[in-house]
């Protein structure tokens, strides 16, 4: 059973998400908290696999007391945060702190049952991060690796990137050290709306390579990474004019709304041998059966390895599958991306 322990200031989440957790079966809810203070002497008697935690809270913020526990006490931490633009940019600063997943509760655009579904995921994915923290942080703290290679000229149109659990910390990492010149690029990273408009402009900062969020009809283009918008999922079709995103409204594929396959497979159909695949760090399967078919149409493939992933899920399927060309770490990903061009 995994144990959780639930940290809110409001008696009705606390009760709708221990209501939630404990339906799921394997988990255990060994204790809720309305502040820091509370959860810091239950996290010592009742022992927690996870934490979910909100942000805003008396006495002490959610992100103070996160940092805290990284520091003395490190826990798989879920953020449950309010649907906000604010909200997404503090959850990104949690993750970077050490959250390991986010979700939203409910609001006018997450259902109850939405809500549900994603908790429970990320209960689930933190859990089987607790081992891979301290190398998360590590990896975290490490400067970004500047690739200096100049791409003088390539064959390669677009690179399409997938990722989850851990996905947000990879990617800023492969990201940042990318040269302006490197190919557009599609992202998929398994996040809420709002905090996906958070993380793409977080990028757009730190990033030589422009950022954002996609929107529908946006263009592929040389020094662009497009990231697919939160509750929506996003294809790539070849124009005239070239590869264009389409965001659509649709049903989840593979659990998830945006998919990495449904991206992935949309790439192996308009680019073939002209893409570069790249499956990153996550909890599940959403993602190897669209690298596949990459694999299948001629574009290269790469897979993060199991001792860089926080959730070594997404890219060890994929790899048994076969839809991986060749694994690296996270610290030689950007060296091999460049290398496939």
């Amino acid at each position: 059973m995994i144990k959780v322990l639930v940290v809110d200031d409001s008696s009705v989440v606390r009760r709708i998400s221990s209501q939630i957790l404990s339906a799921a079966g394997d988990i255990e809810v060994v204790g809720t908290a309305p502040d820091p203070y509370v959860a810091r002497d239950l996290i010592v008697t009742r022992k927690p696999d996870v934490v979910t935690l909100d942000i805003e809270m008396p006495r002490m913020d959610g992100l103070t007391f996160l940092r805290k526990l990284m520091a003395h006490y490190p826990l798989p931490v879920v953020i449950v945060s309010t649907l906000t633009t604010r909200g997404g940019e503090v959850a990104l600063d949690a993750m970077s702190a050490g959250a390991v997943e986010v979700v939203c509760k409910p609001s006018n655009d997450t259902s109850l049952a939405e809500m549900g579904t994603d908790l429970v995921h990320a209960v689930r994915s933190a859990y089987h991060a607790r081992d891979r923290l301290k190398r998360r942080r590590e990896l975290h703290e490490q400067q970004a690796v500047q690739v200096h290679q100049t791409i003088h000229a390539t064959s390669m149109h677009l690179i399409a990137i997938g990722a989850s659990t851990g996905g947000t910390v990879a990617i800023e990492s492969i990201l940042q050290s990318l040269p302006e010149q490197t190919p557009g690029i599609v992202m998929v990273q398994h996040m809420p709306a709002f905090f996906t408009r958070s993380f793409a402009d977080r990028l757009g900062r730190l990033c030589k390579l422009r950022v954002r969020e996609a929107v529908d009809g946006d263009l592929v283009e040389v020094g662009l990474a497009l990231l697919a918008p939160g509750d929506k999922q996003m294809v790539v079709r070849a124009t005239p004019r070239g590869y264009v995103v389409s965001v659509l409204e649709g049903p989840r594929v593979s659990g998830h709304r945006p998919s990495v396959d449904v991206l992935f497979r949309s790439v192996a159909r308009a680019a073939g041998n002209k893409a570069l695949g790249v499956i990153l760090t996550g909890m599940g399967a959403d993602g190897a059966q669209g690298l596949s078919e990459m694999r299948k149409a001629g574009a290269h493939t790469l897979g993060q390895d199991e001792e860089s992933s926080v959730v070594y899920g997404m890219p060890k399927v994929a790899f048994e599958l076969g839809a991986v060309e060749r694994q690296a770490s996270l610290e030689q990903m950007p060296h091999r991306i460049i290398a496939a061009l």
